[in-house]
């Protein structure tokens, strides 16, 4: 199944169950700002950009951003290299807004992110991001 079809067919699955309450325009751009320059700075191998996206719990684990970057090329290289990847849907949870992410590694595998957002002092932090095979999605 292609990234734009999946994406498609999780949007329409997920737009009536999307957040209790709306978020605003403002928010949704943060967010995908700071998810997107993340991706974009892992791409750079600019570790203190990326890391600097992380919420102080997630750099408190990691301690530096050369703990952050090994975590990240040894385990998740659809994040750090993706073909590419696409925007899915904001929801709030009972943890706080959760923004889907939809990646294609450089085989072509779909995998689907979410994103658990934290704001922190007025800004967008990234608090944790989960990463599961597109596949497990369809069957």
């Amino acid at each position: 199944m292609k990234l734009t079809s999946l994406l498609t067919a999780f949007l329409i699955i997920l737009a009536p169950l999307s957040g209790t309450r709306a978020q605003s325009v403002e928010d949704a751009d943060a967010i995908r700002g700071v998810i997107e320059s993340q991706i974009a700075a892992m791409g750079a191998d600019d570790w203190d950009e990326a890391f600097s996206y992380a919420s102080p719990m997630i750099q408190g684990i990691f301690r530096t951003p050369n703990n952050f970057s090994e975590m990240v090329t040894r385990g998740y290289p659809m994040v750090w290299r993706p073909k590419r990847f696409e925007t899915g849907a904001l929801t709030q949870t009972p943890k706080g807004l959760n923004q889907t992410m939809f990646f294609e590694d450089q085989s072509g595998r779909l995998y689907i992110a979410d994103y658990l957002m934290a704001k922190i002092d007025g800004v967008w932090r990234i608090n944790g991001v989960q990463i599961r095979p597109a596949e497990a999605e369809s069957a």
